[in-house]
């Protein structure tokens, strides 16, 4: 890591010491919840307030306007997470290219099937042309086009307000980036997670569904699924397995098929913040 990067992660960790104590708490709201309020005035359940703390690992340039609401706060990607499956998808265009910044930016499109808040699409529109970014919530695609201007990639994002299951069959394009939700945090109670427990539909539903649209499919799911099932989900495709680790702590597990199985790492894949 380069000097300057290094002192850039100090003076942001001493401004998050100086603001952290700022933090007002109170016991319960009108539903006997405990919640706390940020220093900009957003009042949180308390049991948010472990996400908020590494709110700069989710989005570094949160302190320049970023909206999360509550559901974004749960299934927002960690940003190295999602800046490096970006950078695996950008290879299908351009495979020598070490940076965002060496990209020939080409004709690669990518859906983004449930972009919530923003975070995985800001960072393919970082190294792909044009992203798609769908979500069901009007108000979490409002706040996703938000965070695409804080980052300046607004440009490349189509958003659409829609069902991407129901959509899929009219959508073309490159590389389809699945990461449905996951049914609350109560999946990491159980030793292995369920892929038909998904809300709405089953693991492999949402991936036929992709299928439609392109064979080169990403599915970013909890750190608990079976690799051999995530595997088996596409028979006769290309697979690669990765298990994203952060600061030695596996975080989730993104799954990639088709000729993206090609590019990237084998096996765990561990991250630096």
């Amino acid at each position: 890591m380069s000097r300057k990067r290094k002192a850039n992660r100090r003076k942001t960790h001493d401004v998050q010491q100086a603001i952290e104590p700022l933090v007002k708490r109170s016991k319960s709201n009108e539903d006997g919840a405990s919640t706390f309020t940020t220093p900009q005035g957003q009042v949180l359940p308390s049991c948010l307030e472990k996400y908020w703390r590494r709110r700069h690992d989710f989005f570094h340039k949160y302190d320049e306007g970023i909206q999360i609401d509550e559901v974004g706060w749960y299934s927002v990607t960690h940003e190295v997470i999602a800046e490096d499956t970006a950078a695996r998808v950008a290879q299908l265009y351009s495979p020598t290219a070490q940076s965002s910044e060496e990209m020939d930016f080409g004709r690669l499109c990518v859906v983004d099937a449930f972009c919530g808040v923003g975070g995985n699409a800001i960072k393919f529109a970082t190294w792909c042309e044009h992203v798609i970014a769908i979500d069901i919530d009007p108000v979490r695609l409002e706040m996703a086009r938000h965070n695409a201007q804080v980052y300046g990639v607004a440009d490349r994002i189509e958003f659409i307000l829609g069902d991407f299951y129901e959509l899929a069959p009219m959508l073309k394009a490159d590389v389809v980036y699945l990461s449905p939700p996951w049914g609350g945090v109560s999946y990491i109670d159980a030793p292995v997670f369920d892929l038909d427990s998904l809300p709405f539909h089953t693991a492999s539903e949402w991936l036929d569904r992709a299928r439609l649209i392109s064979q080169n499919i990403v599915y970013y799911l909890p750190r608990n699924c079976d690799p051999h099932e995530l595997a088996g989900m596409y028979p006769n495709a290309s697979c690669n397995v990765e298990l994203n680790y952060i600061d030695g702590y596996l975080r989730a597990i993104t799954t990639y098929y088709g000729e993206l199985a090609g590019y990237g790492s084998d096996g765990a894949r561990t991250l630096a913040l």
